[in-house]
């Protein structure tokens, strides 16, 4: 499924004649504002534009006009677009450009300017919603591209999209998945005959990993058909299926008491406003001395996904901060037992992840096209510089209700 850019760069014809010197100004008074980064700025006529010290580092090449008038006004969209579609181009690494432009936004275009305040206003920034139907599009446009597009990179044991854990830096991702389940499952004192119920189960990793390895018998739940499709054929294989049951449902309908609550890279795509329902979900469910752990990407302080990645990667998504997954616990008494931060682990699965998309370019593009190949490698690669950058968070909630006393005294119990 390549990726669908309505205003495709195809149609693009303002190729002649050389940049006027409107269009240079401007260039340049957009790299002034970005503190005279060492990137340099190649037009499409051969103009070239630097305001930096000494030799730059990287050289972006712009190609089209409409490239350029797309990069000025509106960044954080259009440069995803146009790089994708291969009208701007970045001579160099790219990480250590996105990490450049990064560290030197300028503030012209940041996330408290009054034009990105008055887009939010107009809609233009705001994610889109997570109501129950808008919530299976926005999880079908991503998760169901291709089971076997995401096998090519993701860890062969468990399928897990979501950060690893990494006790020893020079783990496989096989090992780090691992631990990460095993880590998510000490969390929660996983226990013989322990009834879990799993919000968000991706291709249902985690559910076999508690059934196999703890004994626990879980209902999960997920919306995208593809990855259901995928785990109850895994969990047949495996023998797992009288233990683990797969729920093509919004787990806004989970139903049944469990002694386990636990949701992994789903809170990602509820939104805020749908927090206090998931608030309602876990009090409806869980016993008097049940345990929780959500796990989620989030920030340090409210801001949007990068548009870019909202708009065409992840449609719906919202990374919130501490106080915002607050919603969830505070109106229900439930007390947050632990708070773990694994951003940097999440910088190291993400390198993996990339080096294999990378060592399998070549079945990507067979199965989707050069643009989805490109729009792809700047996601994965964006995302290492957020965590590394410290933009993105890696948030591990472990909560009880209010009143149970079955809680550990010491955090043992997560290194034994």
């Amino acid at each position: 499924m390549p990726l669908d850019f309505t205003d495709d760069a195809a149609a693009e014809a303002s190729t002649s004649g050389r940049a006027t010197i409107l269009e240079k100004h401007l260039m340049t008074v957009f790299l002034r504002a970005m503190h005279r980064p060492s990137i340099a700025v190649e037009l499409w006529g051969g103009e070239r534009l630097y305001e930096g010290d000494g030799e730059p580092e990287i050289t972006v090449r712009i190609k089209t006009r409409r490239a350029l008038w797309g990069l000025l006004s509106n960044p954080d969209l259009n440069f995803g677009d146009r790089y994708s579609d291969g009208t701007i181009e970045v001579l160099g690494d790219l990480y250590r450009f996105i990490e450049i432009a990064s560290a030197r936004r300028p503030q012209a275009v940041s996330d408290t300017s009054a034009f990105v305040r008055l887009q939010t206003v107009l809609g233009k920034g705001r994610p889109r919603r997570n109501t129950l139907s808008a919530s299976k599009e926005n999880i079908h446009h991503h998760y169901d591209l291709s089971n076997d597009f995401y096998s090519l990179w993701l860890d062969r044991d468990h399928m897990q999209y979501t950060c690893a854990y990494y006790p020893s830096a020079d783990m496989t991702i096989e090992q780090s998945q691992a631990a990460k389940l095993h880590h998510v499952c000490r969390k929660l004192q996983l226990r013989e005959g322990d009834e879990v119920i799993e919000a968000g189960c991706g291709w249902g990793g985690l559910a076999r990993f508690m059934a196999r390895e703890y004994g626990a018998r879980v209902r999960a739940y997920n919306i995208s058909h593809q990855q259901i499709l995928f785990a109850r054929d895994k969990a047949r294989e495996q023998g797992l299926d009288d233990r683990v049951k797969y729920v093509e449902d919004d787990y806004r309908n989970a139903t049944g008491e469990c002694d386990v609550f636990v949701s992994v890279g789903m809170l990602e795509h509820v939104g805020t406003a749908n927090y206090r329902s998931l608030g309602v979900v876990v009090d409806r469910c869980l016993r008097p001395d049940g345990r929780g752990l959500i796990h989620s990407i989030g920030r340090n302080r409210p801001r949007p996904m990068n548009r870019w990645i909202e708009k065409r990667i992840f449609p719906g998504a919202y990374p919130p901060t501490l106080k915002e997954m607050a919603t969830i616990f505070e109106p229900f008494n439930f007390s947050v037992l632990d708070v773990e931060n694994l951003r940097l682990h999440y910088a190291l699965t993400l390198e993996h992840w990339l080096q294999r998309f990378e060592e399998n370019i070549a079945k990507v593009r067979d199965l989707f096209d050069e643009r989805f190949v490109r729009a792809w490698r700047l996601y994965l690669t964006g995302s290492i510089a957020a965590f590394r950058l410290g933009d993105l968070q890696l948030f591990q909630v472990v909560f009880s209700r209010g009143e149970s006393n079955e809680v550990p005294m010491t955090r043992e119990h997560l290194y034994r």
